[in-house]
């Protein structure tokens, strides 16, 4: 068998685990805010499950890094599903025993799950690494376009069975126990061979020199950035649409069609990125964050909150992509782990505080004022950008 019909094999795996991800995170983020509104002793901790779900992945999302690269991908990708079984049906028995506390602990759960998974991309590089170099930005691409199962599947998914049981949202938990199963059932077929280190991990630059790299520090910034304020504004989508009026089914429609924007073009962020260059791929990715705000502050009709949510989304991809297609060039096969572990976690350190943050905002500030908050951070997202791109092009590093 050829090493581009292997490699192909691998990155299907890859999006499809993927995929089986994001129906579990978009049904999640359509309900948890809902449920959480539901337990709460205050609306103010209505999105504390969503945040305890991005705590569970931020206190893991190092380890499973080490433990990955220790056990290898899909022992660690196998790993989190079953941590998904357990989150979920604990979330489950949170619903239909009215605790607020076992819905976030089942949250939490299901957040190590998330931590193991947002490792297939790098997988993705993995495989390439191993079969055919060539595809690297496109199997990034290409995995995270996986997700766009997600953004078509969870929504209906949890229309379909929110009110499947007597409580609301129990039978919507017991169902995404189901798909981990058919996440941990595919990763079991992966084959993703350790990359060879020539030199040994004793040879590996200390992370304060690593990060001393322009490169790195926008790479971990606009990924921290990107996920930060998507998180912030599709957390409070739900919670504010509800506010505005609108039922579940038209909140559904609005996250599905965020995440469709999301992964969709990951069919053609790889080629773009290629044709045109990291850099200027990532800045139209914080161009697109900007017409998000502008389109979410200038109404509050069902169309405000469609459109706003699918640019958010194609710029999340966008700055994603490129964020992480830039921060496997500034470390060597001996520094993966590390690197990618600290990436992860300043990403996941941002989304605690935009998911706390956002529940709060929206009861206090209101949908539209809230839009105003991500603009900081996206001025820095570009400024790090623009300043790159001004810069002579750096020389990547070859991985060993």
């Amino acid at each position: 068998m050829s090493s581009s019909v292997t490699a192909g094999r691998q990155i299907s795996l890859l999006a499809i685990c993927q995929a089986l991800l994001y129906i579990n995170n978009v049904t999640l983020i359509s309900i948890n805010g809902l449920a959480g509104l539901t337990l709460s002793p205050t609306p103010l901790f209505a999105t504390l499950p969503i945040t305890a779900y991005i705590v569970g992945s931020a206190l893991t999302t190092v380890p499973a890094s080490l433990a990955m690269a220790r056990w290898g991908r899909r022992a660690g990708f196998m790993f989190g599903t079953g941590m998904a079984i357990v989150g979920t049906s604990i979330a489950a028995l949170g619903m239909m025993s009215g605790s607020f506390l076992l819905l976030c602990l089942g949250t939490f759960c299901t957040g190590v799950y998330n931590a193991f998974a947002q490792y297939l991309r790098f997988a993705a590089v993995d495989v390439a690494d191993a079969y055919d170099p060539a595809l690297k930005e496109r199997a990034i691409s290409w995995v995270l376009a996986g997700g766009i199962a997600g953004g078509l599947i969870g929504p209906e998914l949890s229309k379909l069975t929110v009110g499947l049981l007597p409580v609301t949202f129990a039978a919507s938990y017991l169902v995404l126990a189901g798909v981990a199963l058919i996440a941990g059932a595919v990763a079991s077929r992966l084959v993703i061979p350790k990359p060879v280190v020539s030199a040994s991990a004793a040879a590996a630059r200390p992370l304060s020199a690593i990060a001393r790299q322009p490169a790195f520090v926008v790479a971990v910034m606009v990924g921290a950035i990107s996920y930060g304020g998507m998180n912030l504004l599709m957390t409070a989508t739900p919670l504010a649409m509800k506010v505005c009026g609108f039922g579940y089914p038209e909140a559904a429609d609005v996250i599905k069609w965020h995440v469709v924007g999301m992964f969709a073009p990951g069919f053609f962020t790889g080629h773009l990125i290629r044709r045109f260059g990291v850099l200027k791929v990532m800045f139209a990715g914080c161009v697109l964050m900007f017409l998000t705000v502008g389109i979410a502050h200038a109404g509050l009709t069902y169309w405000h909150f469609w459109f706003a949510l699918f640019a958010l989304g194609v710029g999340w991809n966008f700055m994603f992509v490129t964020a992480t297609t830039l921060l496997t060039t500034t470390y060597s096969s001996a520094e993966k782990a590390k690197v990618q572990g600290v990436n992860d976690l300043t990403v996941f350190v941002t989304m605690i505080s935009s998911s706390a943050a956002s529940g709060a905002l929206v009861s206090t500030s209101g949908w539209t004022d809230l839009n105003l908050y991500a603009l900081p951070a996206l001025v820095l997202a570009t400024a790090g950008t623009v300043f790159l791109m001004r810069r002579p092009a750096h020389a990547p590093l070859k991985h060993a």
